[in-house]
């Protein structure tokens, strides 16, 4: 899956729920929960705008561990969603 592919999958507030769904990290869903609400925002609005600051304010060493996730990931899409979620929530670990 190309990058333009992924970024087009996770603009649409639908494919982004199947995504979120799909995570299977619990601590980390209970933290976006947590966040949109803090924001007035849905969890799925929450991602979409973690998901478009990651891709325009991510470092370059970001960037190229994320490609590196992504080209080990069976689901590029989720790898670059929990990344992101976890920038956005300052909960960063390195897998």
């Amino acid at each position: 899956m190309l990058l333009a592919d992924v970024l087009a999958k996770l603009g649409d507030e639908t494919c982004v729920y199947e995504v979120l769904l799909g995570l299977d990290d619990l601590v980390l869903a209970n933290r976006v929960a947590a966040a949109a609400a803090e924001h007035d925002l849905t969890v799925e609005e929450f991602a979409l705008r973690s998901v478009g600051n990651f891709a325009q304010g991510a470092s370059d060493e970001e960037w190229l561990t994320l490609i590196g996730l992504m080209s080990r990931a069976e689901d590029p899409a989720r790898a670059f969603l929990q990344r992101a979620l976890s920038n956005a929530l300052g909960v960063m670990k390195e897998e």
